[in-house]
């Protein structure tokens, strides 16, 4: 049974045919999804190995974590492998 917000989404991709080109990944695909890798890096440096005493100690330390790549030049983009324009 399909949704009506499935045919919203056919709607939308009928009126940009030939202006839109959908790429289907597979169902797991981590690798080809960018966030995945800021997810990891976020792991490896703030939560992995770690027991914070308090919820505002892992929010302190997970705002450390992005001010420090906010704070370089395209910090987030390296890590996913995007190049800011």
């Amino acid at each position: 049974m399909r949704s009506l917000k499935d045919e919203e989404v056919e709607a939308v991709l009928r009126g940009a045919a030939g202006r839109l080109v959908l790429l289907y990944l597979p169902t797991y695909s981590p690798w080809l999804n960018p966030i995945e890798m800021l997810w990891r890096q976020f792991r490896r440096e703030v939560t992995h190995c770690e027991l914070f005493a308090s919820i505002d100690a892992l929010v302190e330390a997970t705002r450390a974590f992005f001010d420090r790549y906010n704070r370089k030049p395209g910090g987030g983009c390296s890590i996913i492998g995007a190049h800011p324009t």
